[in-house]
């Protein structure tokens, strides 16, 4: 077992869920046994200024072995993995020479991992595979991410012919529920740019995301007797339902795909008296974000002309902004990326994310950061699954860009 494998084999047994209703930072208690854990693997392998504060935020560095002016550079992963499903008792289990056909996950359940549904398994027919048992996800999001920064630091370390300047290396938390920017410290972090190990499939590499925010809308209405109702009563369910058929029915996740944007109802609930809906919207182009926000807003404008001012009440709450217009002013950053995955043989795959990353919230907090694969595939689920090769290539990666760096 290769020792990027052996590392995240033995992160995945900590149960690090971050959970978007606590109150406290980590939101988990198991991020913060992972962490003082990897604090100890980062003394272990001979990282300098080792810092875990308070938070739960794992900061370290890797003096340079050269004298020479270049930039500092930055590796960063998160500890938690996703709420949606269960990261406890995770028990991997290992597809050697993957012949390309179903693999059972779990007999008892009948849960399988198919080409039929999941046809990028067919590119990885011969390859090592790690999965789940079927009752978990695998957590390759984002320990993957930390299996392989680590051991590319630890060859480093141990290679001291392997001319680098400063590294800095990062482990977050409660990435999953949308909380780094609140507590991640730019300054003290000390890089002038970074690179998120948290893409999913080998060779992808991304410096574009959504504009993303959430919106509430709160519907009031009036309840009264059924039978007496006729110009007294108000449903708030009605008109919540009269606002929703207004949405544009193409421009929802499910209709769309590459670049285009989208609105999503994500939760709806309610009563006569008060409905509660919740959307997001997202989109990769800032003017049509704005855009769509602006549509929004007149929705409840016009709900509030027709039934009475206050009926309706809208609350914007931006989420995260496009990282693309923070990189393009430093784009060699992205074609260092590019060249170090040319240069240990893996094809680069760029394209956007349709969905948030960390790289994102650091670019617009002044610290350039684009995401480049881990390895994962059906990450947030129990049909997850990591190639050991691509987690082989992460490092690879990983060492090519820093020698790269050396060499400006």
């Amino acid at each position: 077992m290769s020792k990027v494998v052996e590392r995240f084999i033995k992160y995945v047994k900590y149960d690090t869920r971050s959970d978007e209703n606590s109150a406290t930072i980590p939101t988990t208690p198991g991020q913060l046994e992972l962490a003082k854990d990897l604090v100890k693997e980062l003394e272990e392998i001979g990282m300098k200024d080792i810092c875990l504060d308070k938070n739960g935020y794992i900061m370290a560095t890797l003096p340079a072995n050269i004298d020479k002016d270049i930039p500092i550079v930055g590796f960063i992963a998160h500890m938690d993995t996703s709420p949606e499903v269960s990261g406890a008792n995770v028990n991997p289990k290992f597809v050697e020479n993957y012949s390309g056909e179903d693999i059972i996950l779990n007999e008892e359940q009948n849960v399988i991992l198919s080409p039929k549904e999941f046809p990028e398994l067919k590119n990885y027919i011969g390859k090592t595979l790690i999965t789940t048992d079927g009752t978990t996800l695998l957590g390759a999001d984002n320990k993957a991410g930390i299996a392989e920064i680590m051991t590319a630091m630890e060859f480093l370390i141990q290679n001291p012919q392997f001319k680098h300047g400063t590294i800095k290396v990062a482990f977050t938390v409660d990435e999953e529920v949308g909380k780094i920017a609140e507590y991640f410290d730019v300054e003290k972090f000390n890089a002038d740019l970074a690179y998120t190990l948290d893409g999913e499939s080998i060779g992808g590499l991304e410096y574009e995301n959504f504009n993303a925010a959430s919106i509430k809308i709160t519907i009031n209405g009036i309840s009264y007797h059924t039978g007496k109702a006729k110009g007294r009563m108000i449903n708030s369910i009605s008109i919540a339902s009269e606002l929703m058929s207004m949405f544009p029915k193409e421009e929802t996740p499910e209709n769309t795909e590459g670049y285009d944007g989208f609105y999503h109802i994500g939760s709806i609930s309610g009563r006569v008296e008060e409905t509660k809906i919740q959307y997001f919207i997202r989109d990769f182009d800032s003017k049509n974000f704005e855009r769509r926000k602006q549509f929004i807003i007149d929705l409840v404008q016009n709900v509030n002309k027709k039934y009475g001012e206050g009926t309706a009440v809208i609350e914007i709450t931006e989420q995260y902004k496009n990282m693309k217009e923070k990189i393009e002013a430093v784009k060699y950053i992205v074609d260092i990326a590019i060249e170090a995955m040319k240069e240990v043989n893996v094809f680069p795959d760029v394209r956007p994310i349709r969905g948030g990353t960390d790289g994102g919230k650091l670019s617009h907090m002044g610290l350039p950061t684009p995401n480049i694969f881990s390895g994962g595939h059906n990450i947030h689920s129990k049909y997850e699954y990591i190639p050991t090769y691509a987690m082989e290539k992460a490092v690879e990666v990983i060492l090519k860009i820093v020698e790269l760096f050396a060499e400006i």
